[in-house]
């Protein structure tokens, strides 16, 4: 049965995209093409990059960069600018910039790398089949390949990458589109003949297969503990940039009263026959907002007012305010170290500095996004069976030592891990700890981890991504990181709380949960840690620095979701949808409907909702 363990809770990702440039100087392209390695040393740590520049016949290239020890893969280059001996360059993403010159011999870019302060950065060309800076000659099964690898009842699409980088090196990396898990590195390609064969060391697992004469298929087995048959087929590489969807126009910011009307209208198209909305899909979105006092629920397809759905790391945000909820009892302190509050002996001290309770809120652990001892006997629930002595194990293996430096890592394990060590204190389970410390005193009464039998009559059904009926999530003993299930109208209550906590005390008693519930909260908010450019996290909740939105958004095996406030504008937006959206290299859906309501009622461009 299937194990791939890089399974999402989150849809927080660097989609790989490489956008088309024009270098000024088309004849000495060859000598900056290929494949490039360096590393940043940004002072308290060290970042492994990889640079990409590649040629199309007409003299347009492509430049993408890679960050490796981040994850981040495929961030997108612009401005590229070749005179003959020097390479600049710019990131966007990042608000990264590089300036480079290139040694005689071409072997070796001396810059400077510029993302707020600059920093020198040598790049130093990856060995190419000619040794002359020119592309490895592409082998029989270069290019990309689609499957679908089918288990257990289940069927998961799988994307394979293969590129030639030199004479017997090839650069493979996997996608299992349907676990959201992207750019999953492959080592030992071999192809022998019409034999090709990898492993992929992440998931303990091999692929061998046969290529066909015609060299349009790929024929195998894929071998994770039991053998099974995975055909791949060549998709065909067009070599154009994707076009982005075009907004909408700004217009005039709709009267709250009249928002019913105007989203009749939007979502009407994706009601009709092949709509993501359609009866058939059996696709359904709910939508609650707030605005100033005004608060109403919207719902389309097979969805209900309330309908309860997975909502998986959105989870995260309650995890970091119950946090701040001991905090603000002197039960806990930001400070604390991890290992302090899990059981006696569970894990080492380490010598030097150990991860804290705020570097797991804040996803500055340098913890991995998932434990390496993750093998769920069930891919489609596949969080059931990791619990407390699985994830203990993990630790003691592990450790808990905080390295020296730490950037934005985002981890499911990390949030989980602490979600565990809170309830650990507190001796109750995660969900008690919840309604205790947050549902409770909120009276969100349909947010819970496991469902009554009311409730799991109004428990929508989850669909994949490719529209079958998905398994619900249990989540064990990481069910801090994305355990919950919730309703609009319960998540509106926890961000009108957001929002103004002033609201709540009133009638609560001294020394409550509610009582300290708006001190909590605005401790919740505070920001302490970088994410990208322009962009913080407080205790997990990530703020943009020019909207002054905050937000958090989640996804599970069968479902997507987002929600955000606004203090200054008084707003606040769910949109939950019972499906996995999961495209890559475009806006998640949920993602579109949250950008078209709020530019409804802000009066800015919005993109379309109709795909």
């Amino acid at each position: 049965m299937l194990k791939l363990r890089f399974l999402k809770l989150s849809l927080l990702c660097l989609l790989p995209y490489v956008g088309t440039l024009t270098l000024s100087s088309q004849e000495s392209l060859p000598a900056i093409v290929g494949d490039w390695a360096g590393t940043l040393d940004t002072g308290g740590g060290s970042l492994r990059l990889l640079l990409h520049v590649t040629a199309d016949n007409t003299g347009k290239i492509s430049v993408s960069l890679d960050s490796i020890d981040q994850g981040a893969k495929g961030l997108a280059g612009a401005n590229a600018v070749w005179n003959g001996t020097n390479f600049s360059f710019d990131v966007p993403s990042v608000n990264g910039s590089y300036k480079g010159t290139l040694s005689s011999d071409r072997q070796t870019l001396t810059g400077t790398w510029n993302q707020g302060a600059p920093l020198p950065l040598v790049f130093k060309r990856q060995n190419t089949a000619q040794g002359n800076g020119k592309p490895a000659e592409p082998s029989a099964v270069d290019g990309d390949w689609s499957g679908v690898l089918r288990a257990g009842g289940g069927s998961l699409r799988l994307a394979l990458h293969v590129k030639t980088v030199s004479a017997g090196k090839m650069d493979v990396s996997l996608d299992s589109l349907d676990q959201g898990a992207m750019g999953i590195p492959c080592d030992n390609a071999k192809l022998d003949g019409k034999n090709f064969s990898f492993d992929v060391p992440a998931v303990h697992g091999n692929y061998t297969g046969t290529l066909s004469d015609d060299g349009k298929k790929l024929t195998g087995t894929w071998t994770q503990g039991t053998p099974l048959p995975v055909e791949l087929t060549r998709q065909a590489s067009t070599g154009e940039k994707p076009k982005a969807e075009a907004p909408l126009p700004a217009r005039p910011p709709v009267p709250f009263s009249d928002l019913k009307r105007i989203l009749d209208a939007e979502f009407a198209p994706l009601l009709g026959d092949g709509g993501v909305l359609a009866r058939s899909t059996g696709g359904g979105i709910v939508i609650g907002i707030f605005d100033h006092d005004q608060r109403n629920v919207f719902c389309y397809g097979s969805a209900q007012p309330d309908s309860i759905f997975e909502i998986g790391s959105i989870t995260k945000t309650f995890t970091g305010l119950i946090l701040a909820q001991l905090v603000e009892q002197k039960k806990v302190s930001l400070d604390d170290p991890v290992r302090t509050l899990l059981p006696a002996g569970t894990v080492a001290k380490p010598e030097n500095r150990e991860i804290t309770l705020l570097d797991l809120a804040t996803q500055h652990s340098g913890l991995p996004r998932l434990p390496d001892n993750l093998h769920p006997t069930d891919p489609s629930n596949p969080y059931a069976d990791y619990q407390t002595p699985q994830l203990y194990e993990f630790l003691s293996k592990h450790g808990v030592a905080r390295p020296a430096e730490t950037q934005f890592l985002y981890s499911n394990l990390g949030v989980g891990l602490l979600g565990q060590a809170l309830a650990v204190r507190t001796g109750l389970t995660y969900e008690d700890l919840v309604k205790t410390e947050i549902t409770g005193p909120l009276r969100m009464n349909d947010t819970v981890v496991t469902l009554s039998a009311e409730q799991k009559k109004r428990f929508i059904q989850g669909h994949n991504a490719v529209n079958d009926p998905a398994h619900g999530w249990d989540l064990g003993a990481l069910a801090g990181a994305g355990a919950l299930k919730s309703t609009a109208p319960d998540l509106l209550k926890y961000l009108e709380a957001n929002l103004h906590p002033e609201r709540i005390s009133a009638d609560e008693p001294a020394g409550s949960p509610g009582a300290t519930l708006p001190r909590a909260i605005a401790l919740d908010h505070e920001l302490r840690a970088d994410v990208a450019p322009q962009m913080k996290i407080a205790l997990a909740w990530l703020y943009n620095e020019q909207s002054h939105d905050f937000t958090h958004d989640g996804g599970t095996g069968g479902y997507t979701a987002v929600v955000g406030f606004n203090p200054a504008q008084d707003l606040a937006l769910v949109v939950l949808y019972n499906r996995e959206d999961i495209t890559p290299g475009k806006l998640p859906f949920t993602h579109r409907v949250a950008a078209n309501v709020t530019g409804l009622i802000r009066g800015t461009p919005a993109p379309q909702l109709a795909e």
